[in-house]
């Protein structure tokens, strides 16, 4: 059986952003593969891997892209799995064309859209974790600890 999560990209430019959703999901113990599937330079590949991504085993996949952004959109009009996009910064418009193109998704296609960048990927990568420990009573403990640890890590007291 494969991971639980695939992470994808449209670039392998796009994993320095994209790594904080993995840096995420090995903190929490769960299984990733990442994978550079272009929507726009490696169509083909793209439509293999999300019609076949179910059956490979994928639970839930998180896709990141910048620009035009299409990989997360076309990612889920093909499977139905779960798929989290993550807007990653592009140079010309500092990712909100990315936000846009893949926040902006017709009825019917859904992609559950993160923040531009760091904080979207390391939150897709929590959100994925989450969406699986709906069915992993240990994955839902680590989950817990996680976030009792992130509050107990707020100091009151300004120093």
């Amino acid at each position: 059986m494969s991971a639980p999560v695939a992470i994808i990209m449209g670039s392998r430019s796009d994993w320095p952003v994209l790594r904080h959703a993995a840096e995420m999901l090995e903190g929490l113990g769960v299984a990733y593969e990442a994978r550079v599937v272009s929507a726009h330079r490696t169509p083909q590949r793209m439509y293999d891997f999300a019609r076949g991504a179910k059956a490979a085993g994928f639970k839930v996949i998180i896709a990141g892209a910048g620009g035009a952004a299409h990989l997360p959109g076309m990612t889920a009009s093909l499977t139905d799995l779960p798929v989290l996009g993550v807007p990653v910064e592009s140079k010309a418009l500092k990712g909100m064309d990315s936000l846009l193109s893949i926040v902006q998704m017709p009825g019917g296609i859904p992609v559950g859209t993160l923040a531009i960048g760091e904080a979207g990927a390391k939150n897709a990568g929590l959100l994925a974790a989450r969406i699986l420990a709906l069915s992993d009573a240990d994955l839902a403990n680590r989950v817990s600890a996680f976030a009792e640890q992130q509050t107990a890590s707020v100091s009151e007291v300004v120093e």
